[in-house]
């Protein structure tokens, strides 16, 4: 077997990634012309050719793509290693860069970065709010906190609350549903997507077609309009936590559901740094948060339609440290993380 030239692995991951050699060199600090010889030494050492050249562009073929899919992970637990290396040497900053959802970060973490850094001055978070499936090694990041089923490929992940859709309204809308009953609910202006609304109030009793004013890409903007008493809305419990303590939003009932294979929050991350210290430290201290947002729920008093008796039903609650899983395979359907 051919020896793989290890040095133009860099340059062959960015030309694949960017289908452009010169877009490449830019982002390895390397010439046109460097990048163009690492190329051409890397496929005359292998024996075949590993792209198609159409013009100014540089097109990944099968035995190209093949490769890639070695050469990313390689290469991502390479600089796995290296950073952990580092900062067990004491020689990197501490400086954890997580990929999260816009919603959970606006609507729980940001109110809570100030008792993060309380309690871990020395450890600088650094946040990326996307709701794309971002690869962690190619992108640089540490950890994800991502909504799903746990099961993402090279990754490690652990369970970090389960929390459910509950309806959602302003003061002023649970005030003008009380004792009007759930089919009030389907009358009243909502918020979402109609199949959710749909399968909540059927686990209601009511069958109703719904037709909602707005839909909403992320579910921290539902929330801010729900709060402006624009319509009613189905949330994660988790996102209206300080809503609901505040009184700036009202559950409208203890029914609950959950949207299928995209219900937990995870923290998930490369396994060579499962065992980094600022990792270590950040997950305890989400577990410790929100167990403590559930407690803060749990005291919360719901106004609940007439129909529905006024103890809660709940259906989850803040998930049991150590519950994780390694990767397994991912849906294909899964690019996009739910809000």
């Amino acid at each position: 077997m051919a020896r793989l030239p290890l040095q133009t692995l860099p340059a062959f991951r960015a030309v694949a990634r960017l289908a452009n050699l010169r877009a490449a060199a830019e982002e390895v600090h390397l010439t046109h012309s460097a990048v163009s010889q690492q190329i051409k030494l890397l496929e005359e050492q292998i024996g075949f050719t590993l792209f198609d050249r159409r013009g100014r562009r540089v097109v990944l073929n099968a035995a190209g793509a093949a490769l890639l899919r070695s050469v990313e992970a390689a290469l991502g637990q390479l600089d796995d290693g290296l950073r952990a290396a580092a900062a067990a040497a004491g020689n990197e900053e501490q400086r954890i860069r997580i990929t999260l959802l816009s919603s959970f970060a606006h609507r729980w973490l940001l109110p809570r970065i100030g008792l993060w850094r309380e309690k871990h001055p020395d450890i600088a978070i650094e946040l990326h709010t996307s709701q794309n499936i971002v690869n962690l090694q190619r992108e640089g990041f540490h950890a994800a906190l991502r909504q799903g089923g746990g099961s993402w490929p090279g990754l490690e992940a652990v369970c970090l609350t389960d929390s459910p859709l509950i309806a959602l309204g302003s003061p002023e809308a649970a005030h003008r549903l009380r004792g009007r009953g759930v089919p009030a609910i389907a009358a009243e202006p909502l918020l979402g997507e109609a199949a959710l609304w749909q399968r909540w109030l059927a686990l209601s009793g009511v069958r109703a077609r719904v037709n909602p004013v707005a839909d909403f890409s992320d579910a921290g903007l539902m929330l801010q309009a729900t709060e402006q008493n624009l319509g009613l809305s189905l949330a994660r419990e988790i996102l209206a936590a300080d809503a609901l303590r505040e009184g700036r939003l009202v559950r409208l009932s203890p029914v609950s559901t959950r949207e299928e294979d995209a219900y937990g929050y995870w923290l998930a991350y490369p396994t060579s740094l499962a065992q980094w210290p600022p990792l270590l430290a950040l997950r305890d201290w989400l577990f410790d948060e929100l167990a403590k947002s559930q407690r803060q729920l749990d005291g919360v008093t719901e106004t609940a339609p007439a129909g529905h008796s006024g103890s809660r039903s709940r259906a989850a609650s803040a998930a049991p440290k150590g519950r994780s899983t390694r990767a397994a395979p991912a849906k294909p359907r899964a690019a996009k993380q739910r809000r």
